[in-house]
Order: C-alpha cells, then sequence, then structure tokens
C-alpha cells in the first residue's frame, strides 16, 4: 500500500466534492477527490428524472432551512445560478426552464457529470473510484487511511452527502467525520418526503392514489402552493415534498384546496342552485376526489338544501383540511437530509471548520436544506466553490 501527498483530498464525488475539486485544482493545489462508489455524481445521475434539475434562476438565501438562515448567504452570493449556467452554456449543454425557475438538461444529466469530470481533468484533479475510507488522523497533517491507498493533505474537504437514498450508497460517514473532530451535529431528519398516513385516513383516501390536486400545504408557519398527491401510503407531490422539511411528528398539515378562491362567496352565489353539493363541486377537482372527500365530510344533497352555517362549514373544510401525519417514507425517499453539521462551528466565507484548521464541509452534510427545484444542487455549487478557493 502506498502513500500520495496531496494538497487537498475531497472526501465524495458528489455535486459539491466535484465543484469543490474543480476550483482547487484551478489554483494551481494538487487534488485528490476520493470516491467510495464506482462511479462519480451518482445523485446527479438521477435528478430530475435523469435530466437534472441543476439550478434555479430564482435562488436564493430564502429557499434554505437552517438553524442559522444567515450561513448560506455567503456563499449563494459569490457563486450563482448565473455563474453556472454559464458553465453549462461553456460546454454547448442545452437546457430549459420548466417552471418555476427550475432549470433542466434538454438531454440527459449524463452531460452535468461529463462536464465535471472534464472540468476535473482539465485542473488536475486525480479522481479515486472505489475508495473507502477506514480512518483519518490529525497531526501537522492530515493523514486519510483507505482500502487503496494512504493519502496525507494539508485540507481535506467532506463532501459525502448525508443519509438520504441509501441505495445510492449514502452513509453517515460526514458525521463520523465531524464527532471524532468535536464537531457539533444538528439532529437530521429525512427532507423533501413524502408523508405517512394513518390507517382511517388511507381507508378514504388511500383508494385516491395517483390522483393529484393544486393546493396551498400550509405547516409551522411556512406554506407552499404546488400540487399534492395522493398515495399508497398517504401524501406525497411538489406541496407535500416541500412541507416536509418542515414538519415534524405530531404535527397537523394544513391544506387548502382551493387557494385564492373564496368558496363560501360562491356558494352563497349559488345558496339556490338545486344541484347535489359533490356535482357542484366536480367544477373545481376530480369527481373522484371531491365524491370522496364530501362522502367523508359532509351530508350530500342539492346546495339549496344547506342553511348558510352549512355553507360556512364546507368552506372552511375545503380551505383548511387538517392531515396530521404519522410519519415520513424516510431516508429511502427522502431527496435531501435536514440538518447536519452545525454552521457555528464553520466558516460561512470558507466552509472551514473554527476548530480544526484544514477541515472543511461542504454540500448536503452541512445544515443547509434547500426546497424542492434545484436549490440543492445551487448550495452545493456555491459551497464547493466557496471551499475550493481556500483550502
Amino acid at each position: 500500500m502506498s502513500t500520495a501527498k496531496k494538497d487537498v483530498i475531497i472526501i465524495g464525488a458528489g455535486a459539491a466534492g466535484l465543484m469543490c475539486a474543480i476550483e482547487a485544482g484551478k489554483r494551481g493545489r494538487s487534488v485528490a477527490l476520493l470516491e467510495h462508489a464506482e462511479k462519480i455524481g451518482k445523485k446527479i445521475l438521477i435528478s430530475g428524472g435523469g435530466r437534472c434539475n441543476f439550478t434555479n434562476l430564482y435562488s436564493n438565501p430564502q429557499n434554505f432551512l437552517s438553524q442559522n438562515g444567515h450561513f448560506c448567504k455567503s456563499a449563494l452570493s459569490r457563486f450563482t445560478p448565473a455563474d453556472f449556467i454559464r458553465l453549462i452554456e461553456k460546454h454547448g449543454i442545452a437546457y430549459h426552464e420548466k417552471k418555476l425557475g427550475q432549470l433542466f438538461c434538454d438531454k440527459s444529466a449524463r452531460e452535468v457529470v461529463a462536464m465535471l469530470q472534464k472540468e476535473c481533468r482539465a485542473a488536475g484533479v486525480e479522481i479515486v473510484l472505489n475508495c473507502n475510507v477506514s480512518e483519518i488522523q490529525k497531526g501537522q497533517e492530515f493523514r486519510i487511511q483507505t482500502v487503496r491507498d494512504l493519502f496525507t493533505s494539508d485540507s481535506l474537504v467532506i463532501a459525502s452527502g448525508g443519509l438520504s437514498i441509501p441505495k445510492m450508497g449514502a452513509t453517515d460517514i460526514a458525521y463520523q467525520i465531524a464527532r471524532q473532530f468535536k464537531l457539533t451535529v444538528t439532529p437530521t431528519a429525512p427532507g423533501l418526503v413524502p408523508l405517512v398516513c394513518d390507517q382511517k385516513f388511507l381507508s378514504v383516501f388511500g383508494a385516491l392514489s395517483g390522483i393529484s390536486v393544486d393546493a396551498e400545504v400550509l405547516c409551522n408557519g411556512v406554506s407552499f402552493r404546488e400540487n399534492i398527491l395522493f398515495t399508497h401510503r398517504g401524501l406525497s407531490g411538489p406541496a407535500i415534498l416541500q412541507i416536509s422539511s418542515y414538519w415534524k411528528a405530531g404535527d397537523s398539515v394544513e391544506i387548502n384546496l382551493l387557494p385564492n378562491t373564496d368558496l363560501y362567496s360562491i356558494l352563497k352565489t349559488n345558496a339556490l342552485s338545486r344541484m347535489k353539493l359533490d356535482n357542484f363541486l366536480a367544477q373545481f377537482f376530480s369527481k373522484r376526489f371531491i365524491e370522496k372527500f364530501c362522502e367523508t365530510f359532509f351530508e350530500v344533497k342539492p346546495i339549496y338544501q344547506y342553511v348558510d352555517k352549512d355553507l360556512k362549514k364546507i368552506a372552511n373544510a375545503i380551505h383548511h383540511w387538517r392531515v396530521t401525519p404519522i410519519g415520513t417514507e424516510g431516508y429511502d425517499k427522502a431527496e435531501v437530509t435536514c440538518g447536519g453539521i452545525d454552521t457555528n462551528e464553520l466558516s460561512s466565507k470558507t466552509m472551514e471548520s473554527k476548530k480544526v484548521p484544514g477541515l472543511y464541509y461542504i454540500g448536503e452534510a452541512v445544515d443547509v436544506t434547500g426546497h424542492l427545484g434545484g436549490h440543492n444542487f445551487q448550495w452545493a455549487w456555491a459551497s464547493g466553490f466557496a471551499a475550493g478557493q481556500y483550502a
């Protein structure tokens, strides 16, 4: 087993690690990028249905959650969506905006991985695959023992991600290393993940699996307006995935099934209608959904037979439907990990540990979690870029 001396060792060849390697290499630093999997960028390859939602035009600090909401500002301001778009365009990768600023490759996520690999080659980065780290020591320099070789370096960057999607090889090595060096790790939880509901809910709405409804979803003072999707286990869809990052066990989720609409006024205007309630509401919803909803919460009859108090109750149920999930579908189905390395441990400018000189943390391993729609990739690029300027 040989010993390889480098200026910078980066553990994890995902989005953040690749970007950091490129930037450090451009500075003339000798860089080795260690990846335990058989190929780089595995999460990039599966993202966006294989087309990679590589950033969001409108990404800003408000699109991220953290115990310190200010921490992400520095990195995000120094490497913006426009900066990554310039890189994409430099390599001739065609892309499009899907909705809400979400940018996707026209062809394949493989183009983004190939682009990053090409940039690594140009920067002289050595990529070592199938390389599990077994031990890390710190003296005058870092000593990183792997199944292949011993590496030594002045700087060590942890870009190994969080716990989401273990079938892709996710591990807790980032947190193990943090604890070894006495860094605080905030509690972690699955983020951007479907919610699981109880049997009472599923006995009614489980049969609607595959049906989606445009809605506004609220929890803990945060709201998102997009589709919700009924599943055989509970609720999913963009609005549910978004709110899941803010949901805690025991919380209720409030669902406004007709945002920007005053249903009570509409019902009052049609108070003499002889149309049955479910048929009337079918103008706003799928027939299958509204039939189930009405059967569950109201006595279904012609609208003219309801008194004013009933109409208010109906409108309130539609605008303020409260569902209390019993859990989430866990890290297996989570797109990200909430929580991670406490941002108080790191410099927001350099991503370097305040306690351990030369140790850096970037990407999903840090307690910075983006909303759905390309924001987590933007954090990966930005945090990787920031560390790459100093490591």
